[in-house]
């Protein structure tokens, strides 16, 4: 029986050629249990924002190759999406690409009584994320501390 990081490990290889071919790029991937059921939730990304059209046609073009390769052996869900306006940052790539934004960070444990913190990205470098809060205080977290990190969005 293949393990999670094994199944993932094929899907990605798969689905390179899919996005490639499709001027997409493959922001994050997850191969989850919830509830009685197993999802494998594909979510793209490119310049311009992804349309449906174009989870359709990742979508479909992936599930025909599932059905050929045969990767995971229980049944699952095929989900393809974008990541949001709210995306989750996770790679140090993501960090880096939006340097100036602002970000909703989520500790695992309170810092000086506080858990969630709102500011501007300013760096990553050595594993350490800084902000710029909105009293334009520098704060840094070692990524470790951090639970999620997420674009923030106002309305």
């Amino acid at each position: 029986m293949s393990t999670n990081k094994d199944i993932l490990l094929k899907i990605d290889e798969i689905l390179k050629p899919i996005l490639k071919e499709n001027n997409l790029e493959l922001w994050d991937l997850e191969f989850v249990k919830e509830g009685q059921n197993l999802y494998l939730r594909i979510y793209i990304d490119k310049e311009d924002n992804v349309s449906i059209d174009d989870c359709e046609v990742v979508s479909r073009a992936l599930e025909v190759k599932l059905d050929e390769y045969d990767p995971i052996e229980q049944p699952y869900i095929l989900e393809v999406s974008s990541p949001g306006i709210n995306r989750v940052l996770k790679r140090d790539e993501d960090f880096i690409r939006f340097i100036g934004e602002i970000v909703d960070i989520k500790l695992y444990k309170s810092r000086d009584n506080k858990k969630e913190f709102t500011g501007e990205l300013l760096s990553l470098e050595n594993n350490i994320v800084s902000i710029l809060d909105e009293n334009k205080n520098k704060i840094s977290f070692e990524r470790k501390e951090i639970a999620v990190c997420r674009l923030a969005v106002f309305f």
